[in-house]
């Protein structure tokens, strides 16, 4: 099964879909949404020497035991020997890998790389402080939505969580593009209140970025 990628996971036809979603719910509102889809947040080098460390050892020792007689002359080279491989496999085992890390650090580490990215892509600069970072990571299997200062001055932080929940499940039942939809467009009816849009407003930033 090829493993789905930012680059791969939406077609063309997908992308447009989304792209419109954007520019339908930022006609609606002042508010800027950008959806960002990334292979990872981190890469989590830890769990590749710690699996790729214990893999080997279990390996080792199973070898030296059952051929040389439990001899640390066996052993050490077997575990080298067997160490790198295993590193190597869990980098293409992305499944395996993320069993390795705990969900807390899991959790850090897509927040760290949702508040970068807000930062990155400029969405702290939009004139009235109204930028919504939907931040989709595909090795996590996690969703972020972060909202600058002055949505979040009036919308309380608990409602992004249905805006997760919805691109979350998306994700599982393979409708992910759809679900992305769904959450955008819901994004704008939650603006569209507090923040409708302005004769002025013009489309500052991305309406879809992968990466």
């Amino acid at each position: 099964m090829t493993r789905l990628t930012a680059q791969t996971i939406f077609n063309d036809a997908e992308k447009q879909l989304i792209e419109a979603a954007v520019r339908d719910a930022e006609n609606r509102t002042s508010g800027e949404i950008v959806p960002l889809v990334v292979d990872e947040s981190y890469d989590y080098p830890q769990a590749e020497l710690v699996g790729a460390g214990f893999f080997a050892l279990a390996t080792a020792v199973t070898l030296s035991w059952a051929f040389g007689g439990s001899s640390v002359w066996v052993f050490l080279p077997l575990f080298l020997l067997a160490f790198f491989p295993f590193r190597c496999l869990l980098r293409h085992l992305p499944e395996l890998k993320r069993r390795l890390i705990h969900p807390t650090e899991i959790a850090a580490e897509v927040e760290e790389k949702a508040l970068v990215s807000f930062i990155e892509q400029g969405l702290h600069h939009t004139r009235d402080e109204t930028g919504i970072l939907i931040l989709v990571s595909l090795f996590e299997h996690r969703v972020f939505v972060l909202a600058d200062r002055g949505i979040n001055n009036r919308v309380p932080k608990e409602t992004w969580d249905e805006i997760v929940h919805i691109v979350t499940e998306g994700i599982r039942s393979s409708r992910t593009c759809e679900a992305l939809c769904v959450a955008i467009g819901r994004c704008g009816d939650l603006l569209q209140t507090h923040f409708p849009k302005k004769v002025d407003d013009t489309d500052e930033l991305p309406n879809l970025i992968l990466g």
